[in-house]
């Protein structure tokens, strides 16, 4: 009987420490300032962002389709003005490392953070919603911006992000 009570006890133990670890979603913190910021958990709307809301994880890397779709991204929202049609700079930095003008940005996490709010080098945020404050529609979504990193991620020497 007490034994079974230490197993259920320690099953339950086990339990909410894995629910705990599930619910721990990634603190975001703005380039500009520091200051964390929120995104609404509705932005998360697919697996990828799902996994990257949890995590800091970008499941696009290695993807190709994904990378394909980035790519694209990167030329329709004129990010190759910037910083070049390989993402290793122009007038703007590099994407690409293995130096980065915000460290962080050798992470998804950094980069996502860095993109979706913006610097204060220049470069405006690209999130659905900063992007046009008069236009909350306008902008990237999570999970196209996860698409853009994938994409930046395939123009440099093996730095996934992820690591």
């Amino acid at each position: 009987m007490l034994l079974k009570k230490v197993l259920m006890s320690s099953l339950l133990v086990s339990m909410m420490t894995i629910v705990s670890v599930a619910s721990a979603d990634v603190t975001f913190v703005k380039t500009t300032d520091g200051s964390t910021f929120k995104l609404d958990a509705a932005l998360f709307d697919t697996p990828a962002a799902k996994e990257f809301l949890a995590t800091g994880k970008n499941s696009y890397v290695g993807n190709a389709e994904a990378e394909a779709k980035g790519k694209k991204l990167f030329g329709l929202y004129s990010c190759t003005q910037c910083h070049g049609g390989d993402a290793k700079g122009q007038v703007g930095p590099g994407l690409v490392g293995p130096t980065f003008r915000y460290p962080k940005d050798a992470t998804n996490k950094g980069m996502f953070e860095t993109l979706w709010h913006g610097t204060n080098c220049g470069m405006g945020g690209k999130g659905l919603g900063v992007m046009d404050a008069t236009d909350p529609t306008n902008g990237l979504k999570v999970d196209e911006l996860l698409k853009v990193i994938a994409w930046v991620r395939t123009q440099g020497k093996g730095l996934t992000g992820n690591e």
